[in-house]
This record gives structure tokens, sequence and C-alpha cells, in this order.
């Protein structure tokens, strides 16, 4: 009898984490309410490093806000950059619009994006700023969710969930199912047990007060994870966080398998290093390698296969929940497949990140220290 249980076992706490991300989810989800009346000027500052998929149209949809009053800052580092001929093409087709270019190659810390944030300070005209990854796009009415939870004074910070719709093969999808069916329950569950505490890089926004409450932006040019960072300092010092109801769209171009599984994995380093204790014992809920072991121990006999079979039933269908329903991202169940080979890979680059601390993002190295601040491996040989 225990040798048939023991199966079952073994998948539990990955099949009670599944069920507690699909009540967090529907709680959330289903409890958006009507936004206040709330619309503050506000800047944008968009850090641009290189091509991203489809960038005109990219930077054109923070263009075309229906909202009263916005400015757009890109800023770059390098003047030979091949985005800078689609911004000049953004800002001749927007005339309207307050849009100002920073190119500027100072650096401050190991962090070049969050370099750049700094020189393009400076020019910020408004008291609530957003940054905003230069692969994000939005519809018209992106401003005006975002910005509406400010009515509250002690908001000092709101982030955004985010998906990918559109992708180009196995290799983005099986990245686009990983904000699906990991990265956005993830936030749910954090949400609902411990209250938000960090941010998401794709869209936060910050009031200037909150921002410079922590140091300004100089406080974070040292970290690799500067939205956690900068969400979890923002809390830190007394601010409230809130997610905002907008889910934006990161916007992915055709990539290889290799180029997706170096991202995850920089994303996993990066993970350990801003929450060492929690990434460990996310481990204890991961599905594949329960799945595996769940086979292992029946001998793969019976009830393993039921046992993983059954793991795999609910976890595909919340993630289809969550495709559908939640997120409107409409991969599954198309995808629905792949959904056991991304647990495979994000339990591969979970184990991986412990050992070593090299990364590479946006063509360069970096070694990251306990504690989540990074060193510029090119400068230190």
């Amino acid at each position: 009898m225990f040798w048939t249980v023991l199966p079952f076992l073994v998948i539990l706490p990955s099949l009670i984490y599944t069920l507690l991300a699909l009540i967090c989810g529907h709680r959330y989800f289903r409890g958006q309410g009507s936004l206040p009346d709330h619309h503050p000027p506000v800047t944008i500052i968009k850090p641009v490093k290189g091509m991203d998929g489809e960038s005109f149209e990219n930077f054109a949809s923070f263009c075309r806000q229906e909202y009263p009053a916005f400015q757009i800052i890109f800023a770059l580092a390098d003047e030979n950059d091949p985005a800078l001929p689609v911004i000049r093409e953004i800002m001749a087709a927007f005339p309207g619009i307050a849009i100002d270019l920073v190119v500027d190659d100072r650096k401050y810390g190991p962090n070049h994006k969050v370099c750049n944030l700094m020189n393009a300070y400076s020019l910020a005209r408004h008291d609530l700023i957003i940054v905003c990854d230069s692969d994000i796009r939005v519809g018209p009415e992106y401003l005006r969710h975002v910005c509406a939870p400010f009515a509250d004074p002690a908001v000092g910070l709101v982030t955004s969930l985010y998906r990918s719709s559109r992708v180009h093969g196995w290799a983005t999808a099986l990245e686009a199912l990983g904000f699906t069916a990991e990265m956005v329950p993830n936030v749910m569950v954090a949400r609902s047990l411990e209250g938000l505490s960090f941010a998401l890089g794709a869209s936060m926004a910050v009031r200037r007060g909150a921002l410079e409450a922590i140091g300004g932006l100089r406080s974070l040019v040292e970290y690799l994870a500067d939205d956690y960072q900068l969400g979890n300092q923002v809390h830190r010092a007394g601010w409230r966080l809130e997610l905002s109801d907008y889910v934006v769209e990161s916007v992915m171009k055709e990539e290889r398998f290799g180029e997706v599984a170096t991202r995850q994995l920089r994303w996993c380093r990066t993970m350990r290093a801003s929450r060492p204790g929690g990434y460990a014992g996310s481990g204890m809920t991961q599905p594949f390698p329960q799945a595996f072991l769940a086979l292992i121990v029946s001998g793969f006999t019976l009830p393993g296969v039921a046992a993983a079979l059954l793991l795999y039933l609910v976890r595909g269908g919340v993630a289809t929940l969550y495709s559908r329903n939640y997120l409107g991202d409409r991969l599954l169940p198309r995808w629905l497949w792949l959904l056991p080979l991304r647990d495979m890979v994000a339990f591969a680059t979970w184990f991986l990140s412990f050992f070593g601390n090299v990364v590479s993002w946006r063509g360069c190295r970096f070694r990251i220290v306990p504690g989540g601040k990074m060193v510029d491996l090119e400068k230190t040989g």
C-alpha cells in the first residue's frame, strides 16, 4: 500500500503549490475594481541598447497614449547604436509628443542600464517616473491604468505583469510559457502570502519622492537585479507597492534555444542572488523533478505514471487558465505539449544557477557577488 501511495506523496508539494497559484490568481484577477480618476503628469524613461523585435512599434505604442500629459525620454550610451535612427524616426512621426533623447556614455557603476537612466534623469519634468524596458509594447490605456493607483499618497511604486503573445517557434514559445506558467503564478503566490515587496522590470512607475528616499538611481547601479532592488528598497523605505491591473506585452524576436537558455540562466542567478533563501526553497515546488522522482520510486509502474499524469493534468489546466482567462496571451493550449520541457529547463537552470556566478547581459560579462551586486569582468580582466 505504501509503495502505491508514495508517488502521490512525492508530487504533493508541487501539486499543492499549483493549486495555491490557482487560488491566488483567481482572487487577484477577479477582484479588480474600477480605477480612480487620477491622471498626474508622468515621465517615461526608456533605456535602450541595440534593436529589439519590432522596435519602432514598441516605441510608438508609448506615443499613442490616451493621457493628458506625459513625456518620453530615450536614453542611449552609444551614438552608433542601431536603435538611434529608429528613435529619430519616432520623434519625427510624433511631433506633438514631448520626446527627449539622451546619448551619454558616462558610467557610474557596472549596471549599464541604470547608468542610462541616471544620464536621463535630469531631463525628467514630472514627479511620477516610469522606467520601461525597450522591448515592451502597450495599448493606449496603459498610462491611465498604471498611474491611477498613485491617487493614494501611500503608494510609492506600481509595477506590471507581462506576457508574450506572439512567438517565433518552439524556443521562444518555451520562454513565453515561462511567463505564463511560472513567473506570473509565482508573483500571485508571493503577493498573497508575503505582500508585494519587489518590482518587475518590464514596467515600474515610481514617485520621485520615493526614489529620492532610497538614494536615487545611484542606489541601484551596483546591482544586476535593478528592478527587484528598486521595488524592495522603496518597500523598505516605508512606501506601499501596488501591482497594476494592466498586463504589458514583451515583444520577442526570433532566437535560438541557446540564446534563450543563456538568458534563463542569467535570470536564475539574478534571483538566487536577490532572494537566496526563497530561491533555494523554490526547488521544493519544481514540478519536473517531482514527476520524474514519482516515476523512479514506483519503478516506472502504474502508480508513478498516474501520479506524474495527475500533476501535469492539474498544472496544464492551471497554466491554460492563466493563459486564456487571466493574461490573455492565448499561448495555450497550442503550446501545452512544451510544458514538461519548459519545466525541465526551469529545473536545469535553477540547479545550474548554484554552480557559478558569471552571467552574460547585452554583450557583456559580469560576476555576481553576495548580496546581488555585480562586477564588470571586462574592467577587472
